[in-house]
């Protein structure tokens, strides 16, 4: 009797992808374009000035050890706000606010899962395309898995609503700051423009991550053992019995929703970003566990308990962030822009502007920053779609679809893997999940390329 596959542990292959860098860094021929500053301290590649390395970096084998504490220290904005997110969770679920919260929400859409999948991917998409959203979503998953358990679907659901969500409003953004205004400018377009037809993008789109999780979640309703979990035990397990929404809890509600309005307020106005929010994630654990009744020390407690719980997150954010990291110090990934965007060159428009966007969804792997693949990208992409005849604008379509719905896969997107972490889903379930909406979606993506190619979409 053959043994079923086993699919190791997802550090285990975030750490062989760490090796696969590496050793890429001995063996591909390592270069670099030359670099301008665009007077806002970001250095922008300037198109044709690729050349070799006049002297090879090497890596040592020890590099494999050594980069993941420089790269835990890397991402140490994002590790700290999940573990303080983390913590703040353990409180608000200590003070019985999430189990009512969980509780009223049942009793009004408790029979209606399509309402929660739809809604819920609406506003996931709208804040990523509005306002570029992604970390802070975070605070959420917890509830959201509770919620999804408790309507007979499972976690992989949940961040289906989360991540389709946060993924597809990055690919058809019509507004996000940290992606089409800065791809834009790089391009030298006007901040915004073309919205038009992004935003005529924005239904279909979601439409199909929509479909996707609704047609998935009807299986596991069905037959439970048809979830991607089955077999692991839930991270959030909803409460049997919900208590009433009332006094004290009424209270904690008031400040978590404050709390919210800061940091939409926050992110828009003030330019807010981990670190604020970290703070004010912090306030909130504190402030909610007093008015709760827990106490100083009953509120520390269940702060340590929430924050410990995502150590094992924080540890896989700092080795996909050693991926990237190598590839960097090993400069390799010039070489690699260089060679994708070649071949560019050779095909008509409406292909161009499809190999535009298989070249950034492979880009997306290696620079998984939004904004830093924009700094790389563009300035190689915007004049090499005017010899090829794809419009400026059409580049930055592109680059968007790329970066947004691969967000949703690569595992050096730390953001991803945070998620998950929390989430308790093993990557290679989430993947098997994943990758046939990615597929829908990019051929949706390749679809209205064409179409933006053919109605000379500026």
């Amino acid at each position: 009797m053959s043994r079923p596959l086993r699919v190791p542990h997802t550090l285990v292959l975030l750490f062989a992808m760490m090796a696969l860098a590496l050793v890429a860094t001995w063996v591909l021929p390592q270069g670099s374009f030359d670099t301008v500053d665009d007077g806002k301290g970001h250095a922008l590649v300037v198109p044709g000035t690729y050349t070799l390395a006049e002297e090879r970096v090497h890596l040592p084998w020890h590099t494999l050890f050594t980069v993941v504490p420089r790269a835990l220290a890397a991402a140490q904005d994002i590790i700290f706000f999940v573990l303080i997110v983390g913590g703040a969770v353990g409180v608000l679920r200590a003070t019985g606010m999430i189990d009512a919260l969980l509780g009223s929400v049942l009793r009004k859409v408790g029979d209606r899962p399509a309402w929660l999948i739809t809604g819920g991917m609406l506003v996931f998409a709208a804040g990523s395309g509005a306002i570029g959203i992604a970390e802070e979503y975070i605070p959420f998953a917890a509830m959201l898995i509770a919620l999804c358990l408790a309507m007979r679907m499972d976690a992989i659901t949940a961040m289906g609503i989360m991540i389709g969500g946060y993924g597809i409003g990055y690919g058809v953004a019509a507004l996000n700051p940290f992606t089409v205004q800065i791809a834009q400018g790089v391009a030298g377009l006007a901040p915004t423009s073309g919205w038009e037809f992004r935003l005529a993008l924005f239904v279909p789109f979601v439409a199909i991550g929509v479909h996707h999780v609704w047609s998935y979640s009807r299986k596991v309703q069905a037959d439970p053992s048809r979830s991607l979990m089955s077999g692991i035990e839930p991270r959030y397990l909803p409460p049997t019995s919900f208590p009433p929404m009332q006094g004290r809890r009424t209270l904690v509600l008031l400040l978590s929703l404050v709390v919210l309005a800061a940091m939409v307020w926050g992110i828009s106005r003030q330019g807010w970003y981990l670190v604020e929010l970290g703070a004010l994630f912090l306030a909130l654990a504190i402030v909610a566990g007093l008015v709760a009744g827990l106490g100083a020390d009953g509120t520390a407690r269940h702060f340590i308990t929430g924050a410990s719980e995502l150590a094992g997150t924080a540890v896989l954010v700092g080795f996909a962030r050693s991926i990237a990291l190598i590839l960097e110090e090993g400069q390799l990934l010039h070489t690699l822009v260089d060679a994708l965007a070649g071949p560019l060159q050779t095909v008509g428009p409406e292909l161009a502007a499809i190999g535009m966007l298989v070249v950034q969804t492979v880009i997306n792997f290696f620079i998984p920053s939004g904004s830093g693949q924009a700094f790389v990208t563009m300035p190689i992409m915007a004049p090499l779609g005017d010899l090829v005849g794809v419009s400026r604008q059409t580049a930055v379509l592109a680059y968007q679809f790329g970066d947004g719905f691969s967000n949703m896969v690569v595992p050096t997107n730390i953001v991803l893997m945070s998620i998950l972490g929390i989430a308790g889903i093993p990557y290679d379930r989430w993947l098997r999940f994943i990758w046939p909406l990615l597929l829908k979606l990019t051929l949706a993506a390749a679809v209205a390329l064409v179409v933006a190619v053919q109605i000379g979409y500026h």
